[in-house]
């Protein structure tokens, strides 16, 4: 039979309470994230609006990084979090962890009122290490790079000497190992380098290697603690799963690099080998989610039938997340990413809206989904509630911002499909070409589209918040009455 959850486990109410810190910068973070690209979006349809005020150019990059860093966040938060659950311990050096929290949020304010205020430079080395280093993703100045990494090297002494000083289970020796693979794959992103396809080997080093290795890993061990803190999985079966999933990604992963040296000149073995192995990706953690709901599903069944009451989710909310990102997952990042990632297609939907839905549809399914979820656990735990059940602001923000972003993904595929046909095949790929498919109906419909559908998203996030912030009130009042 499942397990049921453990009501005199250690609480590590320390740990857990600097775990709650991350989140709430987190949920701003993706807040203002969602703001931005709200304001890039209506840029797209009126290339006017806040021309030379807040140009596209910032609003796109204060969107992107501000996604990178929410979700750096909200995985900082769920370690710190799962820590004393998973080692039985609390978190060894708790002081620390909230310096660097305190020193990592300054950080990132002052970066973002450069971003928004002073917003270029002249290109120069006082540039980069004031202003802004260039790379799409890791456009943070230098001296902002270099706390980062002292905030990450804190983060990781924390977990692995909490590690090493509690239980060792299969998944925080997955935990550890992966973090330590994510700290390490960020300096090859801190060198430059001359030659620009040298430069963008190692910089895709950081983002694929992060979003298609390391943060995979991570989410599969999110979802292997979420399963059995939710429902009772089996331990076992769940770090099965985990440990498939490591071997596959970490192979399928660093292999799947490869769909991104289609164009910078590296030989063209990599071809073939970049896009089949980049299809693999989501497969364990499917498998993961697969394999425990039905083996829960048939055992609440077996109990039905003679006569006891099954178990039941002690947090429907986050149960929710956590499904939805199982399937996010696939169709986000493996079905929108499989199918534009051939070379052979490739070759035409490089750099068009196609990569937009792709990274839209992946980033939310695969890892904004499990992150939300772990809000959810952080409200049950800040209330003490043992039962935290979905209420209709739950349903609406789950909903809406699954419809929105979905919606996101198909109208930004709608245009990649017309650049495609006109801009790529037919046009021949040239500024004229570029043009000329922007001013295309297909383009400027669907550009109107993915805005509308955005407005949906951000009003879902609107749920999102009111929930997180009324939920736990109202379960803890029902739980005492």
């Amino acid at each position: 039979m499942l397990t049921s959850i453990k009501t005199n486990e250690f609480r590590g109410d320390k740990s857990k309470e600097l775990g709650m810190m991350y989140f709430r910068v987190a949920i701003i973070l993706f807040g203002a994230q969602l703001l931005m690209g709200l304001i890039a979006a209506i840029q797209f349809i009126v290339p006017g609006f806040l021309f030379e005020v807040f140009d596209f150019s910032v609003a796109r990059m204060v969107h992107i990084n501000a996604l990178v860093v929410w979700m750096l966040y909200a995985m900082i938060g769920s370690v710190y979090f799962m820590l004393p659950d998973e080692t039985g311990v609390e978190t060894v050096g708790i002081g620390l962890g909230k310096l660097a929290f305190w020193v990592l949020t300054a950080a990132v304010t002052v970066v973002v009122l450069v971003f928004i205020f002073v917003q270029v430079g002249s290109g120069t080395e006082t540039s980069i290490w004031l202003i802004n280093e260039g790379r799409e993703y890791l456009e943070a100045p230098r001296w902002a790079d270099i706390g980062i990494v002292v905030v990450v090297l804190i983060f990781y002494w924390n977990t692995f000497a909490t590690y090493m000083k509690g239980q060792r289970t299969g998944i925080m020796t997955v935990m550890v190992a992966n973090l330590m693979a994510l700290a390490g794959l960020y300096l090859a992103g801190m060198f430059f380098t001359d030659n620009i396809s040298m430069d963008q080997f190692w910089w895709w080093w950081v983002i694929h290697l992060w979003v298609e290795a390391t943060w995979e890993v991570f989410v599969g061990t999110l979802a292997a603690y979420a399963l059995i803190k939710i429902i009772g999985a089996k331990r076992e079966i769940v770090e099965m799963w985990l440990w498939i999933e490591v071997l596959m990604l970490f192979g399928s992963g660093i292999l799947g690099l490869g769909h991104h040296y289609f164009w910078i000149g590296t030989p063209e073995y990599w071809w073939e080998i970049g896009a089949l192995f980049s299809s693999l990706e989501p497969v364990p953690l499917i498998a993961m989610f697969v394999h425990v709901l039905y083996d829960w599903g048939k055992e609440q069944g077996i109990a039905k039938a003679e006569g006891h009451k099954g178990a039941v989710a002690n947090n429907t909310p986050a149960l929710s997340w956590i499904v939805t990102n199982a399937f996010g997952n696939f169709l986000g990042a493996g079905i929108w990413g499989f199918f534009h990632t051939l070379p052979q297609v490739n070759i035409y939907t490089h750099g068009t809206q196609f990569t937009a839905a792709h990274g839209h549809l992946s980033f939310f399914g695969a890892y904004a989904t499990i992150l939300i979820g772990m809000f959810y656990m952080g409200i049950q735990y800040a209330y003490g509630i043992e039962r935290l059940k979905s209420t209709f602001k739950s349903k609406m923000a789950i909903f809406l911002l699954t419809f929105g972003v979905l919606g996101m993904g198909v109208a930004l595929t709608i245009a990649g499909y017309e650049q495609v046909l006109v801009e790529r095949a037919e046009l021949g790929a040239g500024w004229n070409a570029f043009f000329v498919a922007q001013d295309l109906p297909w383009y400027v419909q669907a550009q109107l589209w993915r805005t509308i559908m955005g407005v949906v998203t951000f009003v879902g996030f609107i749920y999102l918040v009111w929930d997180l912030l009324t939920i736990g009130k109202q379960a803890k009042a029902a739980q005492e009455a």
